[in-house]
């Protein structure tokens, strides 16, 4: 069994190993790097420069080599790619499964895409390549991989047994093997355990099991990942139109998903408008940050117009001044309470889901006792405490009342409305909702103000 050795990228090796490139010291480099995970290794080249990373792998063996670059942080892996020979990067992708070298292919532009695969020399891997590359990179088949084990339902054990040694050469990690037919159609799957038990002219068609649970080809991706989670897969079969197997994917490949989906919610909750990197270019960043940036600030202007046209009212009750703050964020933290919980009910939908109007009416009754609590403890606050009169504290109370429940429909409808058009929801939990009820909130508590107060 390989070794994996235990490893800590610190400061002090980073430098030693930067001096080792710098003399050219080719021995301390590759022990220094011996038995670490591909990883590890991945991390130490994200932080070397780019001619660093590229003597580094170089000096490597060629399967590491390609096991690495699968690994490189995706900004690192176009630089690197774009400064190696193209004989270089297409012997490193005939090492590496289909659909990892699919996805190096597809950090080249066209016409470099075709340089590289002029390069492979291994047909069966190009073939199974360029037939992935035909999928959007976002469905079943744009991830699947096109190394399994399939056995025919006619074969007996003793055939399957050596079918599974030879086409295990190709298959890192096996899962399942898929029983097909002779038009290589899915029909099930058989495990190991059973084939070992079997006796050596026992047919396959006698011990498979028929129920096996597929994806199509142009199945979104995140659908994908919902049905592994649900039912705790390992690997998963991908079909075509005539439930012909064509591919499988696996749980690292889901894993890599999930962490891409939520990193776009993530990025889309906080007003990111671009999928960027903390190691992108200061321009870049902050051509990604901007937008709604942009989007705030115009809020808070339209906001100064809002609160300079009660003015006249402020000058008659500045102490309505001091409570602006405390409208402004209930509105924004109920706001963006209700579309995150709407946003993760979307993002993981089941058939006994509520409906929207559900889902609506829910969120109100949700607001209707939150404001009633909250209003009532301001009042409180504001009239025993702080000893302004009780007109003043219900003027509070019941503005702060119908903020939360304006929020709340707001942070309920938006994302609904956005998902129903299609548009990432998760953008409503951000800077939309907090800007929105800004605006919205101001409204409100200074026209009740001026209605109870008679301003």
């Amino acid at each position: 069994m390989e070794q994996i050795r235990q490893f800590e990228l610190s400061k002090e090796y980073l430098e030693s190993l930067q001096l080792g490139i710098e003399e050219e010291n080719i021995d301390f480099i590759r022990d220094s790097l011996d038995g670490v995970n591909v990883a590890d290794i991945a991390a130490i080249l994200d932080e070397l420069s780019m001619q660093e990373s590229i003597y580094v792998l170089r000096l490597l063996e060629k399967q590491l080599a390609a096991d690495i670059l699968i690994e490189l942080d995706e900004d690192t892996a176009v630089k690197v790619l774009r400064e190696l020979e193209t004989s270089e990067v297409g012997s490193w992708i005939e090492l590496m499964d289909s659909d990892d070298g699919a996805d190096i292919l597809s950090l080249f532009s066209e016409k470099e895409r075709e340089d590289v695969i002029a390069e492979i020399q291994d047909r069966i891997k190009l073939e199974q390549i360029l037939e992935l590359l035909r999928y959007e990179e976002d469905t079943a088949g744009g991830i699947m991989a096109k190394e399994f084990i399939r056995a025919n339902k006619n074969w007996n054990v003793i055939q399957t047994i050596a079918e599974i040694r030879r086409q295990a050469e190709n298959v890192e990690k096996i899962y399942s093997i898929y029983v097909i037919n002779n038009r290589q159609q899915l029909l099930g799957r058989v495990s190991l355990k059973k084939i070992i038990l079997a006796g050596a002219d026992t047919r396959i068609e006698d011990i498979y099991d028929e129920e096996v649970i597929s994806v199509p080809v142009h199945m979104d991706q995140e659908e994908v990942a919902a049905i592994m989670r649900k039912y705790d897969l390992e690997s998963v079969p991908v079909i075509n139109a005539k439930n012909k197997l064509v591919g499988r994917i696996t749980v690292d490949d889901i894993l890599d998903v999930v962490q891409e989906e939520a990193d776009e919610d993530i990025q889309a909750m906080t007003g990111v408008s671009a999928d960027i990197e903390e190691s992108d270019s200061v321009l870049t960043i902050s051509k990604a940050r901007l937008p709604w940036l942009l989007i705030g600030v115009l809020g808070g202007l339209m906001g100064a117009k809002i609160i300079g046209y009660f003015e006249v009212g402020l000058s008659k009750y500045l102490a309505l001044a001091s409570f602006i703050p405390l409208v402004a964020a209930t509105g924004g933290n109920v706001g963006i309470q209700a579309s995150s919980l709407i946003v993760q009910s979307l993002a993981s939908k089941s058939a006994f889901d509520d409906t929207p109007m559900q889902r609506f009416f829910k969120g109100l009754f949700v607001a209707v006792l939150n404001g009633i609590v909250l209003g009532a403890f301001v009042f409180l606050v504001v009239v025993f405490v702080y000893g302004f009169e009780p007109i003043f504290g219900v003027t509070i109370g019941f503005a702060l009342f119908c903020v939360v429940l304006l929020a709340s429909f707001m942070g309920t409808v938006t994302p609904l409305v956005l998902n129903r058009f299609g548009i990432n929801p998760a953008i409503a939990s951000g800077p939309f909702i907090t800007t929105t009820n800004d605006l919205l909130g101001l409204t409100v508590y200074f026209g009740i103000a001026m209605f109870l107060l008679k301003l």
